[in-house]
């Protein structure tokens, strides 16, 4: 059984590194990392990325596919769905970093595959509507550090982009502010600035060039 962490890496909100150090940091023992640097999730499919296209010659059933999240497969419902589906039924369990969410097929029964399905399809439309979410506060927060004209930046955040996304993500799937903390060592009123008011929190990413 191979064990293979796909990441994919977007310019601003993620690293490789960090995605990672998460993995290791869960308790995986990562055989082969496969990863799509400076891709959209929302406008390029899995199927469509350099990297990403090779999960479906690469994976064998048995093998496992460590996501940080299912946003790194996609931010788009549909290729999300399809993906997550097309390999389960190829054999493959998906395990996420993230919650530690596991979907396999190991089950025959028709309640419990019908419960899968709808957390996967959850999921796939969280990541969505949680990159409509970003877009929309990224393009406030640029309004916003216009209307300033830069004059004022400022106290610099404590956070930086990928810890911001973290947040924004963990808050979606109901992580509350004291673990959403202790996963990313922020400040519990740091993480409620960031969930309560990401527009803010992203006008102040923007006005420091984060």
């Amino acid at each position: 059984m191979a064990v293979i962490l796909y990441a994919r890496v977007s310019t601003r909100d993620q690293t490789l590194e960090h995605q990672i150090s998460q993995a290791e940091a869960a308790g995986f023992k990562i055989d082969e990392i496969v990863a799509d640097h400076g891709v959209s999730g929302v406008k390029h499919r899995l199927r469509d990325r350099p990297e990403g296209r090779r999960l479906y010659d690469k994976l064998r059933a048995g093998d496992m596919l460590v996501l940080r999240w299912v946003d790194r497969l996609g931010r788009n419902y549909r290729d999300v769905t399809d993906a997550v589906r097309h390999f389960i039924r190829s054999g493959v369990t998906i395990r996420t970093v993230i919650n530690d969410m596991t979907f396999d097929g190991a089950t025959t029964d028709p309640v419990q595959q019908a419960v899968r399905d709808a957390m996967i399809a959850f999921l796939a439309a969280t990541a969505q509507a949680q990159a409509e979410a970003t877009r929309s506060a990224q393009q406030a927060g640029i309004e916003l550090a216009k209307d300033r004209g830069g004059r004022f930046k400022g106290r610099k955040p404590s956070y930086d982009r990928a810890t911001f996304q973290t947040v924004r993500e963990m808050a979606d799937l109901g992580h509350g502010a004291t673990s959403i903390s202790k996963h990313t060592g922020l400040s519990r009123q740091a993480v409620l600035r960031i969930r309560d008011n990401p527009n803010l929190a992203e006008a102040a990413l923007c006005r420091w060039g984060i």
